[in-house]
Protein backbone atom coordinates (compact mmCIF):
# COMPACT_ATOMS: atom_id res chain seq x y z
CA UNK A 1 0.00 0.00 0.00
CA UNK A 2 1.67 3.20 -1.36
CA UNK A 3 0.92 5.82 1.57
CA UNK A 4 1.92 9.90 1.00
CA UNK A 5 0.76 13.17 2.42
CA UNK A 6 -0.36 16.33 0.76
CA UNK A 7 -1.67 19.56 1.36
CA UNK A 8 -5.48 19.65 2.41
CA UNK A 9 -7.85 20.24 -0.36
CA UNK A 10 -11.42 21.96 0.39
CA UNK A 11 -12.88 18.66 -1.41
CA UNK A 12 -11.00 16.46 1.56
CA UNK A 13 -13.16 18.09 4.38
CA UNK A 14 -16.13 16.31 4.06
CA UNK A 15 -14.10 12.96 3.98
CA UNK A 16 -12.83 13.84 7.32
CA UNK A 17 -16.20 15.24 8.73
CA UNK A 18 -17.39 11.89 7.88
CA UNK A 19 -14.25 9.83 9.48
CA UNK A 20 -14.38 11.95 12.65
CA UNK A 21 -18.39 11.02 13.46
CA UNK A 22 -16.91 7.41 13.54
CA UNK A 23 -18.43 6.28 17.75
CA UNK A 24 -15.71 3.91 18.33
CA UNK A 25 -12.84 6.10 16.22
CA UNK A 26 -14.00 9.02 18.91
CA UNK A 27 -14.32 7.25 21.95
CA UNK A 28 -10.71 5.73 21.16
CA UNK A 29 -9.69 9.22 20.52
CA UNK A 30 -11.35 9.98 23.84
CA UNK A 31 -10.19 13.83 23.59
CA UNK A 32 -12.46 15.28 20.90
CA UNK A 33 -14.37 18.23 19.70
CA UNK A 34 -17.62 18.35 22.21
CA UNK A 35 -20.22 17.69 19.34
CA UNK A 36 -18.54 16.36 16.19
CA UNK A 37 -21.82 16.28 14.93
CA UNK A 38 -21.57 19.88 14.46
CA UNK A 39 -21.13 20.60 11.05
CA UNK A 40 -20.88 24.69 11.32
CA UNK A 41 -18.03 23.80 14.39
CA UNK A 42 -16.20 21.87 12.21
CA UNK A 43 -16.28 24.35 9.12
CA UNK A 44 -15.38 26.90 11.64
CA UNK A 45 -12.52 24.98 13.02
CA UNK A 46 -11.03 24.19 9.68
CA UNK A 47 -11.22 27.42 8.22
CA UNK A 48 -9.16 29.14 11.64
CA UNK A 49 -6.76 26.06 11.33
CA UNK A 50 -6.14 26.39 7.73
CA UNK A 51 -5.79 30.32 8.26
CA UNK A 52 -3.32 29.49 10.74
CA UNK A 53 0.40 28.79 10.94
CA UNK A 54 -0.57 24.69 11.34
CA UNK A 55 1.24 22.05 9.13
CA UNK A 56 -1.85 20.67 8.06
CA UNK A 57 -1.92 17.21 5.52
CA UNK A 58 -3.93 14.49 3.92
CA UNK A 59 -2.94 11.34 4.56
CA UNK A 60 -4.00 9.32 0.88
CA UNK A 61 -3.50 5.42 0.63
CA UNK A 62 -3.13 3.94 -3.08
CA UNK A 63 -4.58 7.81 -3.53
CA UNK A 64 -7.84 7.52 -0.96
CA UNK A 65 -8.17 9.89 1.28
CA UNK A 66 -7.91 7.80 4.57
CA UNK A 67 -7.40 10.72 7.26
CA UNK A 68 -5.62 13.61 8.00
CA UNK A 69 -2.32 14.63 9.78
CA UNK A 70 -0.84 18.34 11.27
CA UNK A 71 1.53 20.20 13.47
CA UNK A 72 0.02 22.93 15.20
CA UNK A 73 0.60 25.51 18.50
CA UNK A 74 2.79 27.97 19.02
CA UNK A 75 7.04 27.54 18.73
CA UNK A 76 8.56 24.89 21.30
CA UNK A 77 5.13 24.34 22.09
CA UNK A 78 3.82 22.60 18.99
CA UNK A 79 2.05 19.20 18.65
CA UNK A 80 1.26 16.53 16.32
CA UNK A 81 -2.19 14.90 15.77
CA UNK A 82 -3.51 12.72 13.49
CA UNK A 83 -6.71 10.53 12.81
CA UNK A 84 -7.02 7.75 10.36
CA UNK A 85 -10.16 6.23 8.84
CA UNK A 86 -11.20 2.61 11.13
CA UNK A 87 -11.18 1.12 8.05
CA UNK A 88 -6.97 1.65 7.79
CA UNK A 89 -6.13 1.01 11.00
CA UNK A 90 -3.31 -1.74 12.28
CA UNK A 91 -1.86 -1.18 8.57
CA UNK A 92 1.11 1.20 9.14
CA UNK A 93 -1.05 4.51 7.38
CA UNK A 94 -0.58 6.27 10.16
CA UNK A 95 3.46 5.33 11.29
CA UNK A 96 4.52 6.27 7.61
CA UNK A 97 1.66 9.32 7.15
CA UNK A 98 3.65 10.47 10.97
CA UNK A 99 7.27 10.15 9.36
CA UNK A 100 6.76 11.83 6.38
CA UNK A 101 4.82 14.88 8.24
CA UNK A 102 7.80 14.79 10.66
CA UNK A 103 10.29 14.84 7.62
CA UNK A 104 8.67 17.78 6.45
CA UNK A 105 8.08 20.02 9.71
CA UNK A 106 12.00 19.81 11.31
CA UNK A 107 11.51 21.69 14.39
CA UNK A 108 12.09 20.48 17.70
CA UNK A 109 10.59 19.52 20.04
CA UNK A 110 7.55 18.19 18.89
CA UNK A 111 4.87 17.25 21.63
CA UNK A 112 1.43 14.24 21.33
CA UNK A 113 -1.01 13.95 23.46
CA UNK A 114 -2.95 10.26 23.57
CA UNK A 115 -5.62 8.77 25.74
CA UNK A 116 -3.58 6.26 27.97
CA UNK A 117 -5.53 2.91 26.55
CA UNK A 118 -5.01 4.34 22.93
CA UNK A 119 -2.55 1.37 22.54
CA UNK A 120 -2.43 1.71 18.71
CA UNK A 121 -1.56 5.51 18.69
CA UNK A 122 1.09 4.83 21.67
CA UNK A 123 2.52 2.65 19.26
CA UNK A 124 2.46 5.09 16.56
CA UNK A 125 3.92 7.57 18.06
CA UNK A 126 7.23 5.42 20.12
CA UNK A 127 7.54 4.73 16.31
CA UNK A 128 8.34 7.63 15.19
CA UNK A 129 10.55 8.71 17.94
CA UNK A 130 8.32 9.99 20.18
CA UNK A 131 8.31 9.09 24.45
CA UNK A 132 6.38 9.65 27.10
CA UNK A 133 7.44 12.71 29.04
CA UNK A 134 4.30 13.32 31.07
CA UNK A 135 1.04 11.53 31.88
CA UNK A 136 -2.18 13.95 32.67
CA UNK A 137 -6.16 13.80 33.18
CA UNK A 138 -8.30 15.40 31.44
CA UNK A 139 -11.93 15.99 30.26
CA UNK A 140 -12.70 13.33 27.55
CA UNK A 141 -16.05 14.86 25.53
CA UNK A 142 -16.09 11.33 23.21
CA UNK A 143 -16.32 9.11 26.80
CA UNK A 144 -18.05 11.66 28.53
CA UNK A 145 -15.47 11.58 31.70
CA UNK A 146 -11.92 12.25 33.09
CA UNK A 147 -9.94 10.00 31.19
CA UNK A 148 -6.34 9.52 31.33
CA UNK A 149 -4.11 10.71 29.16
CA UNK A 150 0.11 10.64 28.03
CA UNK A 151 1.75 13.35 26.80
CA UNK A 152 5.02 12.46 24.96
CA UNK A 153 7.89 14.51 23.00
CA UNK A 154 10.55 14.21 20.04
CA UNK A 155 13.24 15.99 20.66
CA UNK A 156 15.62 17.14 18.35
Amino acid sequence: MEVAIRPVHDSDLPVFYRQMNDPESLRMAAFTPRDPADRDAFDAHWKRVRASSAELRTILADGDVVGSAAVYGEPGEREVTYWIDRAYWGRGIATAALRDLLAEVPERPLHARAAADNAGSLRVLEKCGFRVTANARGYAHARGEDTDEVVLTLKG
